[in-house]
């Protein structure tokens, strides 16, 4: 026969199936380097990455535990109100996650950290993260609460372009060799 179960006992399961409820699914869509990526209110555009071994200049060096990347996105808000941009995060093709970092020291038109945008405001600027060599995806939302926010990806693929860090000095040109004796002339 039918046995009562104790309500007290189903609370755990009703709670978790309604905090499922409530929770927003997360849009998952994947775009290329230098679409318009658009997510909610704000619209993205990668416009270029570039690896670098160092920052800074002669005097200030910074270096990376693994590589700097530098990733040149601009970020329009199409909304009608304000919009707060978070940190961003990279995604390898492990899913393993790196955070932005948030000292932009050497970087030449750093993004920043505190990015909220006004109605029809465009922001554009450069992220810095520390990573070792490879492509990646580049996590963006709408701007929205965490865990509630709509998320895409930006394709980040590897690209093997020219460290512009500090010139190296060029070779000093040939010395004569003095270790030798001189010639007796004739």
């Amino acid at each position: 026969m039918f046995k009562p179960v104790p309500l007290l006992a189903l609370l755990p399961a009703i709670l978790a199936l309604s905090a499922c409820a409530n929770k927003q699914e997360q849009t998952r869509v994947d775009f290329q380097m230098g679409e318009r990526a658009t997510v909610g209110p704000l619209t993205y555009n990668v416009i270029e990455t570039g690896w670098r071994s160092q920052l800074g200049s002669e005097f200030k060096m910074r270096f990376p535990e693994q590589r700097f990347l530098l990733v040149t996105l601009s970020v329009t808000n199409g909304g009608g109100k304000e919009v707060s941009v978070p940190l961003f995060t990279l995604e390898d093709q492990k899913g393993q996650t790196y955070p932005e970092l948030d000292n932009g020291e050497g970087v030449e038109n750093w993004f920043g950290l505190l990015r909220t945008l006004s109605a029809a405001q465009t922001l554009q600027g450069r992220l810095v993260f520390d990573v070792p060599l490879g492509s990646y995806r580049l996590r963006i939302t709408d701007g929205g609460d965490p865990g509630l926010e709509k998320v895409a990806y930006i394709e980040l693929p590897l690209r093997m372009d020219t460290d512009t860090g500090v010139d190296t000095p060029a070779p000093a040109p040939p010395s004569k060799d003095f270790s030798a004796p001189p010639t007796p002339k004739r």
